[in-house]
């Protein structure tokens, strides 16, 4: 006995020798399918991009507030958080399975016999018991704990990288609202105006008509021209409360007073100097980019995991306690001893199982490549696109900023032909309608740049969110 428990004992030796064993494949990082940099024809440079903050390109006080408000209330992110604690003790209870668990056990037991047979004292006599013990450690030999610990790991690490891509998308969503906000009360403000001057032109061209200059053609299109402007500011008007709306929904509460009056387009709310080239390997800090990578190296564990079942699976148990037949002796007189019992488990045919299990491993590994090639693709397409749009926006406001002028102008000689009777109200009716559609442009002009500020941040995606502590 003695013999076979010392061979028992050599045997899980030489195998715990091997229990650096890792079968799970070296991880090595996809190349990068994208070109090296990202250029653009700017004379500005971002420098230091992986330091940026949300609170780096917010200019408006208000706004920062109403981010800081949607980043503490907003419920995507409460479920973010969420996840987070989760995969955090799935993490801790896969790692516990890396020591052994040790129990303390103990019972106790009061009979008698009803007669004095040997069998009747033997079974129902009281004792006692009480013993620690290692409860089924299993000797890590092919590293499947390992594996399954790394691979909990970084699905933790994954959700950690999934809350700031909600905090950066939450952050930048509250940004856009407030500048289409914004934009739709400059477009009221516009209309109402417009609705203002053309009124009084409505009321000249009446006071021609009755004086014999102006035709009830002339009238009916001034009209036509206030009424389709009213239409425009009441279409505005609804627009801002449906921004409400949103900005209510996203932030996660009600908003704070003021809002409607603190949007507006000039100043600038959010301001960003574009760089004129950046590194593609910045793009890989991406949190959806990191949480793909996570996500590829879980993958990779699981495949040493499920290889790691085609071997041999040997676990320990052992203990050491005290047994008295009489409870009051448990720790004086008892009987005291130990016992350790190694058990293997060496799988033989399972009806192709395991290699199911193993090649289903492979496949969510290769979809955990392609998905992670996709992110970065999707992150140098977005901040080239932002880029894109930046290096061109200045030369579009300067031309528009232009037109506007230049119809304005062309609206008042109009104006002024139509009063002294050159022209009929139909050139002036053109001159209007090019003189709104030009400020309109220009709105809208303004709004694409700041949205594109936004755009480029969340593109970029280091740090866009909670500042680092």
């Amino acid at each position: 006995m003695k013999t076979l428990m010392r061979m028992s004992m050599l045997t899980v030796s030489a195998l715990a020798v091997t229990a650096c064993t890792n079968l799970a494949p070296i991880y090595e990082r996809p190349d990068v399918p994208v070109p090296p940099v990202i250029q653009a024809q700017l004379d500005s440079r971002l420098d230091n991009v992986t330091a940026l903050t949300w609170q780096d390109v917010v200019q408006s006080e208000e706004l920062e507030s109403l981010i800081a408000l949607a980043l503490q209330e907003n419920r995507d992110l409460r479920i973010a958080a969420a996840n987070i604690e989760i995969a955090r003790a799935q993490y801790g209870i896969s790692r516990s399975a890396l020591l052994p668990s040790v129990a303390v056990a103990g019972g106790a037991t009061i009979g008698d016999t009803f007669d004095s047979t040997p069998a009747a004292s033997q079974t129902y006599a009281e004792g006692a018991r009480a013993n620690v013990g290692v409860t089924s450690y299993e000797l890590d030999l092919f590293s499947r704990v390992r594996n399954q610990n790394e691979a909990a790991l970084q699905s933790w690490l994954a959700t950690i990288e999934g809350k700031r891509s909600a905090e950066i998308a939450i952050a930048s969503t509250v940004a856009q609202l407030w500048v289409q906000l914004a934009t739709d009360k400059a477009l009221l403000d516009l209309a109402e105006e417009t609705v203002r001057v053309q009124g009084e032109s409505l009321d000249l061209t009446r006071e021609l008509l009755n004086a014999g200059v102006a035709t009830e053609l002339d009238t009916r299109r001034a009209s036509t021209s206030v009424e389709t402007a009213r239409a425009q500011a009441a279409q505005s008007k609804a627009q801002i409360r449906q921004d409400l709306n949103a900005l209510r929904f996203v932030v996660g509460t009600d908003l704070p007073p003021g809002i409607l009056e603190a949007a507006t387009l000039s100043p600038e709310p959010v301001l960003l100097q574009a760089p004129s080239s950046l590194n593609s390997d910045v793009l890989i800090n991406r949190p959806d980019v990191l949480q793909a990578e996570y996500a590829l190296i879980a993958a990779n564990a699981n495949i040493g995991v499920a290889r790691a079942a085609f071997y041999p699976s040997i676990s320990l148990t052992g203990e050491i306690g005290a047994i008295s037949t009489d409870l009051g002796d448990l720790v004086g007189d008892a009987g005291t001893g130990w016992s350790f019992g190694p058990s293997i488990s060496l799988p033989i045919f399972d009806n192709g199982q395991r290699q199911a299990n193993l090649e289903a491993s492979q496949a969510q590994r290769d979809l955990a490549v392609a998905q992670y090639e996709q992110a970065i693709q999707t992150a140098f397409q977005e901040t080239a696109d932002a880029l894109a749009v930046a290096e061109t926006i200045d030369e579009r406001l300067a031309a528009l900023t232009q037109l506007e002028e230049d119809t304005s102008v062309t609206l008042e000689l109009s104006q002024e032909r139509f009063r002294v009777g050159v022209d009929d109200y139909l050139s002036v009716l053109d001159a209007q309608q090019s003189a709104f559609d030009a400020s309109q442009q220009l709105i809208n002009a303004q709004r694409d740049q700041a949205i594109n500020q936004v755009t480029l941040f969340q593109a970029l995606g280091v740090n866009f969110g909670t500042p680092e502590q």
